[in-house]
């Protein structure tokens, strides 16, 4: 039962993944085009700090679902997979017609992958602790 559960959240982590990527090839907003009719506007979830937080937030949940859908001896490869891709997709919209490169962005895509990261190696280090 277990183990049908981590294939379809697999299943799911690689849905999130072409989602995630088709959002980021697209030439304009896919979200403002539905949404707003206009391929040109982006939706924001949250106001901008230093970085963007819809970056922050989309990069949060997938290293979340990549995290829960591996076992621990490929974890550092999905998040070497999750902190590459982060850079390689914002530095796609170089070339992108219709899409900005951003340092916001970039540092946002970087910042949601090592939150998560830097989280789960506390939780990690604490579960060691714990059972000594």
């Amino acid at each position: 039962m277990f183990k049908k559960f981590l294939l379809n959240l697999k299943i799911f982590f690689y849905i999130a993944n072409i989602i995630l990527i088709s959002l980021y090839v697209f030439p304009g907003s896919i979200l403002g085009w539905f949404l707003y009719n206009d391929a040109g506007l982006q939706p924001q979830i949250s106001p901008d700090f230093i970085v963007s937080s819809n970056h922050v937030f989309a990069f949060s949940v997938l290293t979340i679902l990549g995290y829960i859908s591996y076992e621990s001896k490929k974890l550092n490869l999905v998040f070497i997979y999750l902190f590459f891709i982060s850079i390689f997709l914002e530095l796609l919209h170089l070339i992108i017609p219709n899409r900005g490169f951003e340092y916001s962005d970039l540092f946002g895509n970087i910042t949601g992958v090592l939150i998560i990261y830097i989280y789960f190696q506390f939780y990690k280090f604490f579960l060691r602790r714990n059972d000594k």
